[in-house]
């Protein structure tokens, strides 16, 4: 047993002790804790702001009884004013009571868990008014709306306390025991943890997890195997590719020579014989699959044969796929390709950060472009927030998100068309899709503009062989990651898809809009983010 205090007869500041207990409860240094004060009021108050802990003022036996057996309260509190033996006797029957395994008292603690405790923002409340008002408006864009962007996501509570834990405050340039730094122990164990969970949940021989962004993993890629003026063939950013794949804007397509290879212009999808045809002419250095608005399941075992028959290498971006990968609804690239890059915050459900998986034989050259080549120090914090994502992306759950993910994304296809819209290549395999918005007289720009007055939010997307400019586009992306997280299903995805089609059919109808507005305000009353 440890006595807090206080120790003299003056006046102090309760709470300080009620947090200092609070504390040794969420760290497990203890168990249970008693707290006493004049009243027991602001100690309770004080203690229960933090998640974990279930602090009860308790005022008799049969109190602390029901509080033990019903809500499994670990803090105590009391009134100093109690006559000593009266509160020896309550303290005596809180801990010989134990808590009740009935399952309606298992329910609601868990419930009470879920609740919100200590805000993640309460400090910036006070210390910056501004940027706090800009996450309370990001929370409420995000309970109030429908976010059908499909690089996006909703992580979990754990994922968001990792990324602005303490782990940010430490500098650790090179890797897990061989770093320019002293004092890397904690974050050594994190940065460990998340190598061998990626490696393991993807299986993966060697896996580098500092990249601080997608474009950090390619580019990491590129610089350990290619020189300056080396060919790269890979997907048309206008076809469906990514801005690293070789646009010109992009320092991939201002240090590479970039051949493009683009989908069929009748079914709108991958042609491998004329990309095979295409390698073989140009002979690249490297081949990159993987896309960012491609509907369909991509073949790598293809992809391997065409990159062999070439004598090219072969990386995979499975950036927007790589929650579908861990979940095991797309085939997964590991086993077919020499490097496999990623983010970790589209249907991976991480923080946004990058991810470099590739053979033994390239790991020294992949860890050395990484550090000292690109970056210096990791973003600790970060790292560990992967680590969470991926420890939760190798449980079963995760598999039954995956599923859900790509079902939800097939129902709402099948919505969509029904109502006479043509979605790029037929419909879908993963969690997104592409509709055309052009054949119903639309430009994506005007289509995702009056989504977002109507509270769906999605994004202006180009289509293959689109007429229109990229600021302006023929179509719109729609992805189904973060409303699934978010726990919505098919009969969600019905509603959505009718109220998509309502709005595109009549784009003036602003008495439409408000009223899809409200109807989306009431579904989403539902589905609170975690």
């Amino acid at each position: 047993m440890t006595d807090l205090g206080a120790f003299t007869a003056d006046s102090v500041d309760y709470p300080d002790f009620a947090v200092e207990a609070a504390e040794q409860i969420v760290e497990k240094r203890a168990e249970v804790a008693i707290l006493i004060c004049t009243t027991g009021i602001g100690m309770s108050i004080a203690a229960n702001r933090f998640a974990g802990v279930r602090a009860a003022l308790c005022e008799s036996v049969a109190t602390a009884r029901k509080t033990r057996t019903h809500n499994d309260a670990n803090v105590l509190v009391l009134a100093g004013t109690l006559p000593p033996d009266e509160a020896a006797d309550i303290a005596r029957a809180f801990l010989e009571t134990p808590f009740s395994q009935e399952e309606r008292h298992a329910r609601r603690i868990g419930k009470l868990e879920r609740g919100e405790r200590l805000s993640e923002v309460s400090h910036l409340a006070e210390a910056d008014p501004e940027v706090h008002a800009t996450v309370v408006g990001q929370l409420r864009q995000e309970n109030s709306t429908i976010n059908l962007i499909a690089s996006e996501n909703t992580v979990s509570r754990a994922v968001r306390e990792a990324s602005g834990s303490v782990l940010t405050n430490k500098y650790a340039e090179g890797y897990p025991g061989r770093r320019w730094y002293s004092g890397c122990i904690p974050v050594d164990t994190a940065e460990s943890l998340a190598i061998a969970r990626a490696k393991t949940l993807f299986g993966a021989e060697h896996a580098n997890v500092q990249p601080h962004c997608g474009s950090s993993a390619n580019m990491a890629v590129y610089f350990s195997v290619l020189k300056p003026g080396d060919t790269i063939l890979s997907m048309s950013l206008d076809q469906g590719g990514h801005l690293t794949h070789g646009s010109p804007v992009n320092f991939s397509g201002q240090l590479f020579n970039i051949v493009p290879y683009c989908v069929s212009p009748e079914t709108e999808v991958l042609d491998y014989d004329a990309i095979e045809s295409l390698a073989l002419e140009k002979r690249p250095r490297l081949i990159v699959a993987g896309a960012s608005a491609y509907p369909r399941v991509l073949d790598f075992p293809r992809f391997r044969k065409i990159a062999d028959a070439c004598g090219a290498m072969l990386m995979v971006d499975m950036a927007h796929i790589a929650g579908l990968v861990a979940g095991g609804v797309h085939p997964s690239p590991v086993p077919y390709a020499e490097f496999v890059t990623t983010t970790t915050h589209k249907t991976l459900r991480g923080p946004r950060g990058g991810l470099v998986l590739c053979r033994e034989a390239f790991a020294k050259a992949v860890d050395k472009t990484v550090f000292p080549g690109l970056q210096g120090g990791p973003l600790e914090n970060i790292i560990a927030a992967k680590a969470v994502c991926f420890g939760e992306a190798l449980q079963p759950a995760f598999k039954a998100y995956a599923c859900q993910v790509v079902a939800n994304c097939k129902t709402l296809a099948a919505t969509l068309t029904a109502r006479g819209f043509h979605l790029v290549s037929g419909g879908t395999d993963n969690h997104l899709m592409l509709v055309n918005v052009a054949r119903a007289g639309l430009t994506g720009k005007d289509a995702a503009a009056a989504l977002d007055a109507a509270g769906i939010i999605c994004n202006k997307n180009t289509i293959p062989f689109d007429k229109n400019s990229p600021f302006v586009t023929s179509g719109i992306r729609i992805g189904t990651a973060s409303v699934t997280t978010r726990g919505m299903k098919e009969p969600e995805m019905q509603r959505i898809g009718t109220w998509i089609a309502d709005i595109l059919s009549d784009l003036s109808n602003t008495a439409l809009t408000e009223k899809v507005r409200a109807e989306v305000a009431a579904l989403t009353a539902g589905f609170r983010v975690p």
